[in-house]
């Protein structure tokens, strides 16, 4: 039977592909494995675990190409999250995960159970959930839809959070027209446990037990799965799409307690979190890693709604559920657990040895399909990419028919006040300051990075989310490399060695050849920053489809990088500290405005090449930096990020409530000097007698050094192009944009 067919059966086919979002092709490989046509049941089964967003069948191949092992890295990519070995018996436990369509459609409780779904992520590999962090692409902040967007997206983050009481310690927002009517959101979070207390999703025993535990399963985010892989049409109206599921953090919290105490206890063999797709990905999952089957009894299934088809119980997204596999004869313990936190649990099924999935419903099979089918089997793939015939226009920028700011004050207070460089405390005063348990939150989001101490231990852990959409718009491969330097940037201004990527890839529909071509160099170029600077990818997410009529988002790589402090005593912050205090930059300025925050802000362009990079330079300077802290040689440390120079120096200046004299000479053009978003660059501030020292590092590390001026006063003056009061430039950065 084929699409071209114009019989009654032909029409029949075409709607049952379109209702259940396969191809043909896939129609056909779903008929060779099971040896028939599938039932309603087992097409939904399908169309949901080889959607896009379930089976990666698009980027899977390019994902390869990431480095992904270590000598600490104990699992990597394939289980729920990345784990890997901090020392003194810790394992440390990593993911990101999006929510963008959901969030388009309902922004608090898109956004809320976007926690939810990373958090039970961790908590599946044993983990208790330690702190979170997000990174929220947006369109025009001038727009009041998006306004609403983001604010109700910051409401359900804290809402979901803090009644978890993880922390959020860090994160990102920028508001970009791109994005307009397809809005990013990224969850990220850390877990941390002993290794001998690791859980892995697999079935490996026969006649173990299947327990679902949590919520009662409804119809909400029945088909989401497939909804997420599709572009998205208007959002600011009335649109079809799955029912969004709601959170409920005050059970996923209880969960959270429930489930690590089973697994301290050595109760359970193999969790798994029921996200996407429910119980058709988390037990075709479990049973594939395993080679084992899973046979379920779907009338046994606590449910919402009495009138809840086998389908339906399948692919409900409903929140708050966990999978555990078990002996029989530990139900009954892990029972009185569950009872003593008031989860409602069911064992709903056992571990076979046939490699199935069977599901029954009062005695009757009503599906039976291979599960190692649905969890790996969908048919790759294989686009070709082609550059964009716009990308050279694009990256053509002639700065001589730019002009410069006739007034360099107000082009700064412009700057500072806009929605991408001014402060972001709106959107992080709602978080609790709290520390999840056996830990101390000492370092909260306004810096480059949060940091959080391990209880019983001078060690402390840096977290951090970067990414730039539009650099990578401009040039794929360098955005992707800019996007790991940035991050691991962040990390070594606190004095932390950067471990451990995990990674998500925000595009659009990867059927378009200039979209998978982004796709596949942005790749490349995290791979070989990764793979230089020594920091493995362990785990991540790819979001695909994010398009709204037609239109994609720029190719938005978001990498979230946690990294280790053996002291946390030598932390260092931003802020100007002490008068007197030289100020000095580790790298070096360079004329490069392209794809600046700088031309976006003041010349509404998008245009040019962003900053070269060179990695072994990147590595110097981090190199430098990171053993000055630990010798304990500076008061303050900050990259040089969007804006340039000049904003980072407005920053340390806001933070410490100092300010500061800067003789610094432009060689070429004033802007790029102030406002150049250069790589490879920190600014540091340091008593007098520690320069020598600082030079001796720069020295063996071979890093160029330069000081610009010194900490003095009540204002920002920079040569004499800049001279503002502090509070003159607190009053633009602090604009209320939460009340706006």
């Amino acid at each position: 039977m084929s699409w071209n067919d114009a019989d009654k059966n032909g029409i029949q086919l075409r709607r049952i592909l379109d209702e259940n979002n396969l191809t043909e092709m896939e129609y056909q490989e779903i008929i060779k494995i099971l040896k028939r046509k599938p039932n309603d049941v087992e097409l939904g089964l399908y169309s949901a675990m080889w959607s896009e967003h379930c089976s990666y069948k698009s980027s899977k191949p390019l994902l390869k190409l990431f480095p992904t092992q270590a000598d600490w890295v104990l699992f990597g990519p394939g289980e729920n999250a990345g784990v890997i070995d901090i020392g003194d018996g810790l394992a440390l436990v990593v993911k990101i995960e999006s929510h963008n369509h959901p969030s388009a459609v309902e922004p608090f409780h898109g956004a809320a159970t976007g926690i939810g779904g990373v958090v039970r992520d961790v908590l599946a590999m044993g983990a208790r959930p330690i702190a979170l962090l997000g990174s929220l692409r947006f369109g025009s902040w001038e727009d009041p839809q998006v306004q609403y967007l983001a604010k109700e997206v910051a409401k359900g983050l804290a809402f979901y959070g803090n009644n978890i009481a993880v922390p959020v310690m860090g994160g990102e927002i920028y508001f970009l027209e791109n994005y307009q009517r397809n809005p990013l959101v990224n969850a990220m979070c850390v877990g941390l446990l002993k290794k001998e207390d690791i859980v892995v999703a697999s079935a490996k025993e026969i006649g173990s037990i299947v327990i679902l535990a949590g919520e009662k399963t409804g119809k909400d985010g029945v088909g989401s799965a497939s909804f997420a892989s599709q572009e998205l049409t208007e959002v600011d109206r009335v649109i079809e799409h799955p029912p969004i599921p709601r959170g409920n953090p005050h059970l996923e919290k209880r969960i959270i307690e429930a489930c690590l105490e089973i697994a301290g206890k050595g109760l359970v063999l193999g969790m798994q979190d029921l996200g996407a797709a429910g119980l058709a990905s988390s037990t075709s999952e479990i049973a594939s890693k395993g080679k084992k089957g899973i046979e379920l009894n779907l009338s046994l299934v606590p449910k919402k709604e009495q009138d809840i088809t086998p389908r339906e119980i399948m692919l409900s997204e409903t929140q708050e559920r966990m999978l555990l596999i078990a002996h029989k004869e530990d139900l009954a313990e892990i029972g009185e657990i569950f009872d003593r936190w008031e989860i409602e649990y069911t064992a709903i099924g056992r571990i076979t040895s046939d490699g199935l999935l069977r599901l029954k419903e009062e005695g009757k099979i009503v599906a039976e399909v291979p599960a190692n089918s649905l969890a790996e089997g969908a048919p790759l793939r294989n686009y070709k990419g082609k550059v964009p015939a716009n990308l050279k226009y694009n990256q053509k920028l002639d700065l001589e028919n730019i002009p410069q700011p006739q007034d360099y004050n107000q082009a700064l207070l412009k700057l500072l006040s806009s929605p991408n460089l001014g402060s972001k405390k709106w959107v992080y005063c709602n978080f609790n300051q709290s520390s999840a348990a056996g830990t101390e939150a000492i370092l909260f989001p306004g810096d480059d990075a949060g940091i959080i101490k391990i209880g019983g231990s001078n060690k402390a852990l840096a977290l951090t989310v970067d990414g730039n959409g539009r650099y990578c718009y401009l040039d794929p491969f360098l955005g992707g490399e800019i996007t790991v330097a940035e991050a691991a940037r962040n990390l070594s201004c606190k004095g932390a060695r950067p471990l451990v990527i995990t990674d998500n890839l925000n595009f659009g529909n990867p059927e378009k050849e200039e979209i998978f071509w982004q796709l596949e160099e942005v790749i490349k170029g995290i791979s070989k920053a990764a793979e230089m600077m020594g920091i493995p990818v362990v785990s991540g997410n790819v979001s695909l489809n994010n398009e709204s009529n037609g239109v994609a988002i720029y190719p938005t790589p978001i990498i979230g990088m946690v990294g280790i402090i053996e002291d946390f005593r030598r932390i260092c912050t931003l802020s100007f500290k002490n008068d007197g205090d030289l100020i000095v930059l580790i790298g070096e300025n360079k004329e490069e405005l392209g794809g600046s925050e700088y031309l976006s802000i003041l010349h509404g362009l998008e245009k040019g090449i962003p900053p070269a990079l060179d990695l072994n330079r990147e590595k110097a300077v981090q190199d430098t930096c990171r053993e000055g802290i630990t010798l304990g040689l500076f008061s303050s440390a900050h990259d040089c990020a969007e804006g340039g120079l000049i904003i980072a120096l407005a920053e340390c200046c806001l933070a410490g409530k100092k300010g500061i004299r800067i003789a610094k000479k432009a060689k070429t053009r004033n802007d790029g000097l102030l406002f150049g978003e250069s790589q490879s660059r920190i600014v540091v501030s340091l008593p007098q007698e520690n320069l020598v020292l600082l030079q001796n590092i720069a020295e063996k590390y071979k890093t160029p050094l330069e000081i610009l001026g010194q900490v003095e006063g009540d204002s920002l003056q920079f040569d004499d192009l800049i001279d503002l009061k502090i509070d003159e430039i607190r009053k633009a950065w602090e604009r209320d944009f939460y009340n706006a």
